[in-house]
């Protein structure tokens, strides 16, 4: 390990010794890593390096090879840097994050330095879940965006999530569903004059969301905030069904995760917004669920037409958006 990187860690955790450095995983394109270094006298057993390195040119595994792409990684890991510094201290025990210790930022290269959730007792990631397991999940999004609601976005994405419209013109012009190509700045428009905004995890995804493991029932805390942004609560609930649930379950649970966050959402933005009505706030992202799906769909299906995730589930809400739309 490079010794500026030894002495940041050390100087933020009052570690004596960094005793083992374990390699979690590499960043997206290889644009560094996440490692977990094990200390010694230190009140932090083990922390959390996110080391972005940026290349000069990106290698990504789906051929989106572009200068876009690469400026875009490169303002993700500043808004992540962002997040952390001014905006995760914000979260409560309701929607866990990591704390974070220590933010380098340099020309071409960015250190975040956080503790590690697995010794806070988050210590499983799952591939697969039972429906407990998706409310959970749903848990920590109704308090996020409770706890964000009507919040600037300084310093973060003006619109959150990866596949944003005015980021992937690439994408869009790669799309062959003429119907849906023409119907994305109107289906971005529905998205962005959403009443109630709040910020979005921007990638509630899955495998962003870490659990514990021997509570009497599940709860999560979630990590990469790389494209956290202003939006509508709907845009990561339906990213976040999307990414665990195969099309039959999606289509035949859909009204009952949408009620269990619903009422999630309406308890919390009771406690923390009291002037806002959480019935209007219901009733808006609710006709927008369908609206955020095709959203994504649209991105999908024009960065990798042959994803699993393309599915006739998916075709059948989207259609349904474009028609209402065009009519």
């Amino acid at each position: 390990m490079h010794t500026d990187i030894a002495n940041t860690v050390r100087l933020a955790t009052g570690a004596q010794t960094i005793l083992n450095a374990t390699v979690i995983q590499s960043l997206w394109s290889g644009y560094g890593e996440i490692v977990r270094l094990e200390l010694e006298g230190s009140t932090y057993p083990s922390v959390i390096l996110k080391h972005i390195k940026l290349p000069e040119a990106g290698n990504h595994p789906r051929g989106w090879n572009t200068g876009r792409s690469h400026k875009r990684k490169i303002r993700s890991y500043q808004v992540e840097a962002h997040w952390y510094q001014d905006y995760a201290n914000r979260c409560s025990s309701s929607c866990p994050v990591p704390d974070c210790l220590a933010v380098n930022v340099a020309e071409n290269e960015t250190i975040l330095v956080l503790t590690d959730l697995d010794a806070s007792g988050f210590n499983l990631r799952k591939e697969s879940v039972k429906i407990e397991d998706v409310r959970a999940c749903l848990d920590w999004l109704a308090s996020f965006h409770a706890t964000f609601l009507d919040s600037s976005a300084e310093g973060l994405w003006e619109s959150g999530g990866y596949w944003h419209l005015t980021t992937r013109p690439d994408e869009l012009a790669a799309l062959e569903d003429i119907s849906l190509r023409e119907a994305a700045p109107l289906i971005d428009l529905q998205l962005q004059r959403c009443r109630y905004q709040t910020l979005i995890h921007g990638d509630a995804k899955l495998a962003n969301f870490c659990f514990t493991a021997d509570a009497p029932k599940p709860c999560v805390a979630a990590v990469d905030f790389q494209y956290v942004g202003r939006g509508c609560g709907m845009k990561d609930v339906a990213y976040f069904i999307g990414s665990c649930l195969h099309e039959d379950e999606c289509e035949a649970l859909e009204r009952e995760l949408l009620d269990y966050y619903f009422s999630r959402l309406g308890q919390e933005v009771v406690q923390k917004h009291p002037r806002i009505a959480a019935s209007e706030l219901e009733a808006e992202w609710r006709e927008l669920y369908d609206v955020a799906w095709a959203d994504f769909h649209r991105f999908l299906k024009g960065w990798s037409p042959g994803h699993w995730k393309i599915n006739s589930y998916s075709e059948r809400l989207t259609l349904g958006v474009v028609e209402r739309l065009q009519s």
